[in-house]
């Protein structure tokens, strides 16, 4: 997958798709980005992942909601993500 940015040049901020794991905090998600690598060595594809703490300002996203993310300023200790919107609800 090709990394998005919003603008090009200086300042431009990332965007993620992901599916969020957690919705348990006040306005805040825990999102789940997948990627697949080319292990160096073997050549195997290889499945990696990380977690975001991104900021729901309207609680709208939950469990298994697949939303957009966009890099902003840290607003706490984790947050350093905003959620843009919900790309596809959990059935």
């Amino acid at each position: 997958m090709s990394e998005q940015r919003t603008t090009l040049g200086r300042g431009a901020r990332k965007i993620r798709t992901g599916v969020v794991v957690s919705d348990k905090m006040d306005k805040t998600v825990l999102v789940r980005i997948d990627r697949q690598m080319r292990h160096a060595l073997y050549g195997k594809i290889v499945r990696r992942s990380s977690k975001l703490a991104a900021h729901d300002e309207n609680n709208d996203a939950h469990v298994g909601d697949t939303v957009r993310v966009m890099e902003t300023r840290p607003l706490s200790k984790t947050k350093r993500w905003r959620v843009v919107d919900v790309v596809e609800r959990a059935k």
